[in-house]
């Protein structure tokens, strides 16, 4: 999304003063494009503050007197010291229909709850997390076989669509901001590894959702089988009826019972190794997890 944006903003003749982004750390999954790279390939300063609401980054940036800040996924909230000083405000590009799913992770967050739109949305920033008022939305159409990955890139696409429609409207300033309504407010947290951890006596189909909203390039859902960890890349959810945790083997695949219905396993990582749909069996040959 970083990337996006300043290849949008550079396309409207926007003058990018400098960059403020991450350093890139070879001890992540990188699965998306470099902005600093961008930078670098662009001729853009850029910075990797540990924390850019430090004294020494607001006064740096209130000496380049900005006209406005952007902020495309940034991964930190920016102190109000610093969204006072550009004079047409700072805005911010949120991947979810705000004011739903304000916060981290709202891609994941969508997936797993089950919901059938999400969006990006255009808005002004303002001390409180996502809060700000809206300039422009786009939704788009979560569909059942959709991975956070997947939808991720679908938001990729709205956002360069939105942000060409609005960057123009943006530079002559003749955008008209709606305020959120607060009473439709809903706030998510940041997710970590551990969040991943399977309970069975969910449904399948919720236990397919968690599945991928953290499936690749995310850690994964998992659970346990002889105290090693079972990381479940892929499954589907059935009505087949199994009793909760049982493992049974028809027909050279895998089911496994939940609280309602069943999971059919298309795809295991076991002790380091990647198991598909028709190998798991000699793995998981019956009994329980």
């Amino acid at each position: 999304m970083g990337v996006i944006g300043l290849k949008t903003l550079k396309k409207h003749n926007f003058n990018i003063m400098c960059v403020f982004t991450y350093k890139d750390d070879k001890n992540e999954n990188i699965w998306f494009e470099s902005v600093e790279n961008w930078c670098i390939e662009n001729n853009i300063n850029y910075y990797t503050p540990n924390n850019v609401n430090s004294q020494r980054w607001i006064e740096m940036i209130k000496s380049l007197s900005p006209d406005i800040i952007f902020s495309f996924y940034y991964r930190n909230l920016i102190c109000k010291d610093i969204l006072k000083i550009p004079r047409y405000g700072a805005i911010n590009l949120h991947g979810s229909l705000l004011p739903k799913y304000r916060g981290r992770a709202p891609v994941n967050w969508a997936i797993l709850n089950g919901e059938k739109y999400t969006g990006v949305t255009l808005h002004y920033m303002v001390e409180k997390a996502d809060a700000g008022d809206i300039i422009a939305q786009r939704q788009v159409k979560i569909d059942f076989y959709d991975t956070a990955k997947t939808l991720f890139g679908k938001l990729q696409k709205e956002a360069e669509i939105l942000l060409e429609e609005t960057l123009p409207l943006i530079k002559q300033n003749k955008v008209k901001p709606i305020k959120q309504n607060e009473k439709e407010a809903t706030y998510f947290g940041k997710r970590s590894k551990e969040d991943g951890l399977i309970d069975f006596n969910k449904s399948a189909m919720e236990i397919y959702n968690l599945i991928r909203a953290v499936t690749k390039p995310y850690p994964g859902a998992f659970t346990y089988y002889k105290s090693e960890e079972l990381i479940i890349w892929w499954a589907l959810p059935t009505q087949k009826n199994l009793n909760k945790r049982e493992i049974r083997v028809e027909n050279g695949m895998v089911y496994i019972g939940t609280g309602e219905g069943s999971l059919e396993l298309h795809e295991i990582e076991y002790k380091g190794k990647i198991y598909r749909k028709e190998e798991i069996s000699n793995i998981l040959k019956g009994g329980y997890l």
